[in-house]
């Protein structure tokens, strides 16, 4: 698939796991369709959201070809392939693109807190490495450390295989500053549910979503209204899920959406350590949200 620009409303989606938290296959398959059945325009598996710390490379590759054939062309498949080391994210890249993936979501190194220096070599290293094109995760909360807009935008300029960015940094004046001096076609994709409304009203083109996996058709209204100018239903939306896009981070994620996932019926209630299930007073929480979306 020929990727140009990518835009609108991309889950990143979780990864069911059976009793014996081995992957659950048919489960996979059934959110992909049901994703696609929403409206999406692109999906992400082997994230954050999906877990991919604990997935060896085995089960790595098997999630990605297992969307890619569900997908069947219909929408592009960016494959989270991210690692704090440089060459592991280069040959996670490289199973992604065997897998099928038409993209690569890459986060910034964490742990390791390379220099500026060091974050632009470790993106030309991957795009050296594998033609794909690469969408950057900025997620200082995670990583522990900020990519600025002054290194966005050197990245964007510097790389032509880097055609995007999801900002999670929470910071919307560095996302202006980026959307600002971007080039004519990189992405600038809001990595908040929460944020995605107003980023899109500065010039922002969509979100990798957690919200998307419960609510795939109401993200991509929300979405799709903002894209077309119409702020008032946007906010009408955003506003009627707000309660579930902020529920969804009471507890580290994906804990909250795999645990609404499994009281719609859509997986099970499985987790890989360290994250263990979500403690009952916030269960309740998410519930009331739940119900009050009438998904449960």
């Amino acid at each position: 698939m020929k990727i140009k620009k990518i835009a609108g409303t991309i889950p990143a989606m979780v990864t069911p796991f059976d009793d014996k938290k081995n992957l659950d296959i048919p489960a996979l398959k059934n959110l992909v369709k049901f994703l696609i059945s929403g409206g999406i325009d692109a999906i992400v598996p082997c994230g954050s959201t999906g877990e991919a710390a604990t997935l060896n490379l085995e089960e790595y590759e098997t999630v990605i070809k297992t969307t890619v054939g569900e997908v069947a062309g219909k929408i592009p498949v960016i494959a989270g392939a991210g690692s704090n080391d440089t060459q592991k994210a280069v040959h996670l890249s490289q199973i992604a693109k065997r897998a099928g993936a038409d993209v690569l979501l890459h986060v910034s190194p964490y742990y390791n807190k390379p220099t500026n220096e060091g974050l632009v070599a470790h993106f030309k290293q991957i795009a050296k490495s594998v033609d794909l094109p690469i969408i950057i995760y900025n997620v200082p909360g995670r990583t522990g450390s900020n990519i600025s807009a002054e290194i966005t935008l050197r990245i964007a300029k510097d790389i032509p295989h880097v055609i995007g960015i999801k900002e999670a940094s929470g910071n919307i004046g560095q996302m202006m500053e980026i959307i600002k001096g971007a080039p004519k076609d990189f992405s600038v994709l809001s990595g908040d549910d929460a944020i995605t409304l107003p980023l899109i009203s500065v010039g922002g083109v969509g979100i990798i979503s957690v919200a998307a996996n419960e609510i795939p058709k109401e993200m991509t209204n929300m979405v799709n209204a903002a894209l077309e100018g119409n702020f008032k239903k946007a906010a009408k939306i955003h506003y009627e899920i707000l309660d579930l896009m902020n529920g969804n981070f009471i507890e580290t994620n994906p804990i909250p959406v795999k645990t609404a996932l499994f009281m719609m019926g859509k997986i099970k209630e499985n987790f890989r350590l360290p994250l263990v299930p979500m403690a009952a007073k916030n269960k309740e929480t998410l519930s009331q949200i739940l119900k009050k979306l009438s998904l449960i």
